[in-house]
């Protein structure tokens, strides 16, 4: 019997399409954002709440990628930012060659922030490199402080981590020092931001990370 790996060769052909697209996109100074998290922890409302933030300031595009459904791209249009959806026909992540097809679907000229709203999993997105330049994951109150210990590769391919519903502490059991000492016993250079985008509560942080990314990105381009 013959056995043939291919992750590999999958994964390895996925890098160098990612690593095209990135170089593509630094040439144009868009800074793309891969947002990976558990379905509910609130990628949207955060995107909503940069998007109505930053208003006249940067513009921003947005992919939605859901395995159905445009719900969400119809609410990011509603802000006047632009939207495409990606259906990715039940996979349960993006790549780079997916993302690259939802990116040229968009006129990019004059974009500054680009998110990807990647799947809602926490395993499979971590495998794979979209051509973001950073990327961001998401962790909802609600969800727990054990989620590093439960999907370690999440935490250890993310350059920040966003502690999102924070308004919502009172009514769970969440520790915020236990989440943010598991996280960095991954990856310590991760940078957290613990918020509430309902409230606005830690906002300005994040959106101050946002803008000076940005800037670093067109300036060593």
């Amino acid at each position: 019997m013959q056995i043939i790996e291919l992750h590999a060769s999958v994964t390895e052909s996925n890098d160098r399409d990612a690593d095209a697209l990135r170089a593509e996109l630094k040439k144009r100074g868009v800074l793309l954002l891969n947002l990976m998290s558990s379905p509910g922890s609130g990628k949207t409302m955060l995107i909503s709440r940069v998007i109505r933030d930053l208003q006249g300031q940067v513009r921003t595009a947005v992919l939605e990628a859901d395995i159905a459904s445009d719900t969400d791209a119809r609410r990011i249009e509603s802000l006047g930012a632009m939207s495409v959806q990606v259906h990715t026909d039940g996979m349960c992540h993006m790549d780079a060659g997916m993302t690259a097809r939802g990116l040229a679907a968009m006129d990019l000229d004059g974009v500054g922030l680009a998110f990807l709203e990647n799947v809602g999993n926490l395993i499979c997105p971590a495998e794979f490199d979209t051509g973001a330049a950073k990327n961001v994951m998401i962790l909802s109150v609600p969800e727990g402080d054990d989620k590093p210990l439960k999907y370690p590769l999440m935490f250890q391919t993310s350059d920040a981590l966003v502690i999102t519903k924070t308004d919502a502490m009172p009514y769970f059991t969440f520790d915020l020092d236990k989440a943010v000492l598991r996280a960095r016993n991954l990856n310590p250079e991760i940078r957290i931001f613990p918020l509430s985008a309902k409230t606005g509560e830690g906002m300005d942080e994040f959106e101050r990370w946002l803008l000076a990314e940005l800037a670093a990105w067109r300036k060593n381009g």
